[in-house]
């Protein structure tokens, strides 16, 4: 009897995988005392939930389940976060939106930690899974918050964002991050970034911190349902009839709907003008086929952009052949049963400072459990995300890095010695309720 319970606990068990060298990190104690300790030690004392039960709501039991309702549950009257956007002109035309909360911030110290958000697919700052986590993180201390500040990088076109140069995004271009981390870290120096991320924009993330080293402005990451190797889950995706058929072409059909959008905006004579028009004309696509006409030339910047195909690009742009240059601590969490995201790099390149978690259930971006009250579900993930943004926020010590110094140069602020990249703030802000969605677009990608 007794190997019975055990198999059925185990049926609820996070994986946890650290590897055999941990990282070595500096921590705050008691009494203002620091301390080292392995990363490994350092979670397993802090963020418990990580290796709690997830137990699925009985009425979503597999990850099918737990992703459509994702896409289709109504979260409108949840986690109503409210922000107030700015908008940051890049060098290059391009215009990214920061949504951030709490709008009226002027109470919070100058140092409190501010989790940096990037959202999945077509999504931006009103997703349900985006406000699920916000919402209480950015409540006050007092009422059982964390009482951080948080912003979320709209990503070009997506939120109603506009379009003002020749260009989307992509899992692979992480400049528009890295220039509005620019912006952010000038505007509140000494507030430590602790970042959060979901499905493709936990993989701009990844490669981030990768690309950046131990020089990376975000002083840690979560990401969450990130989808790794992009050839791999591609074509993984399209092997079943329901992958390809629903996830796939659910995924293909936003996208083209997103650029439908703003296509007008393009030069006609520009190649991602040509390519953009290709591309909306297709009949039911994937997302492989938007991949393959658009993305290749209109995902990121020249160079590495264009590609000669979609394979070309996912092979630059996946984040799992990057995990051995990360050097802050990262802790990612996917879902066993994810029909999006199968192919999970468990073993993290052997980087001591990356922590790879594995939950049996819980699909893509899901995690959903019972709440009190009939047919009521709140989020697993909650728990184990906010324990790891308090740990890494207020209790891990990191040394300053040697960051380039940021200056203004023609308007733009930009780091000391790279003329590439640099961003200003648009004159105006606007107040945006986060749980408006965009209409013809499915929420929860």
């Amino acid at each position: 009897m007794s190997s019975f319970f055990n198999w059925w606990s185990a049926r609820y068990t996070t994986e946890v995988r650290y590897p055999k060298e941990s990282a070595l990190v500096a921590t705050k104690e008691q009494h203002s005392n620091t301390t080292s300790v392995f990363l490994r030690d350092f979670v397993e004392r802090r963020c418990p939930s990580l290796y709690s039960e997830f137990r699925p709501a009985w009425w979503l039991p597999n990850g099918h389940m737990q992703t459509l309702y994702c896409v289709l549950g109504d979260f409108s009257a949840r986690d109503k976060v409210v922000y107030k956007r700015t908008l940051l002109r890049l060098l290059d035309g391009g215009t990214v939106g920061l949504d951030f909360t709490p709008v009226d911030d002027s109470h919070l110290p100058s140092d409190t930690p501010i989790i940096v958000v990037l959202h999945g697919l077509t999504g931006g700052s009103y997703e349900s899974y985006v406000r699920a986590i916000l919402s209480p993180a950015c409540m006050p201390v007092h009422q059982g918050g964390l009482g951080y500040r948080a912003v979320v990088v709209n990503f070009r076109g997506c939120a109603g964002v506009p379009v003002t140069s020749p260009q989307l995004y992509s899992a692979g271009h992480t400049d528009d991050l890295r220039q509005a981390l620019f912006y952010i870290s000038h505007r509140y120096p000494e507030a430590p970034l602790l970042g959060l991320s979901f499905s493709l924009g936990a993989n701009v993330m990844t490669r981030y911190v990768a690309e950046e080293g131990e020089y990376s402005r975000l002083k840690s990451a979560c990401v969450l349902g990130c989808p790794w190797n992009l050839a791999a889950n591609a074509s993984k995706l399209l092997a079943t009839y329901i992958g390809r058929h629903v996830y796939s072409k659910g995924m293909g059909r936003n996208l083209v709907n997103l650029l439908k959008r703003h296509v007008g905006t393009f030069a006609s004579d520009h190649e991602v003008a040509k390519a953009a028009a290709v591309t909306i004309a297709l009949t039911k696509p994937t997302i492989d086929m938007f991949d393959e006409h658009f993305t290749k030339i209109g995902g990121g910047s020249s160079p590495p952009w264009p590609f000669a195909s979609a394979n070309d690009y996912y092979e630059y742009s996946s984040s799992h052949n990057v995990l051995n240059k990360i050097k802050i601590p990262l802790l990612a969490i996917n879902a066993a049963d994810d029909p999006v995201v199968q192919d999970v790099p468990m073993d993290a390149e052997g980087n001591g400072w990356v922590i790879m978690a594995l939950t049996p259930c819980g699909g893509h971006l899901g995690w959903f459990e019972s709440d009190e009250g009939w047919g009521q579900i709140k989020r697993w993930i909650k728990r184990p995300v906010f324990e790891w943004l308090r740990a890494t926020g207020e209790d891990f010590v990191r040394s300053p890095p040697n960051w380039r110094l940021l200056h203004e140069e023609g308007g733009f602020l930009k780091e000391v010695g790279n003329d590439r990249l640099g961003c200003k703030e648009l004159d105006g802000s606007d107040i945006i309720v986060g749980t408006e969605g965009e209409a013809g677009l499915l929420a929860g990608l």
